[in-house]
């Protein structure tokens, strides 16, 4: 299943999940519901990213 994924996708996908984590981290526990959500917004940001650089590389 993961033999089509390069290294470097499959670290940037373990990063955010991470950055997710540490998002609802921020939300629930600490209760910065402001901090929580500046950092969630950067997940779909990195994967939009990655996704922008795939479609430039495979052209």
């Amino acid at each position: 299943m993961f033999k089509n994924f390069k290294a470097s996708e499959m670290l940037i996908v373990a990063i955010v999940i991470v950055v997710i984590g540490v998002s609802e981290y921020n939300y629930l526990v600490v209760g910065d519901k402001e901090k929580a959500i500046f950092i969630g917004l950067w997940p779909p940001t990195i994967l939009g990213l990655l996704n922008f650089i795939n479609s430039k590389l495979k052209k």
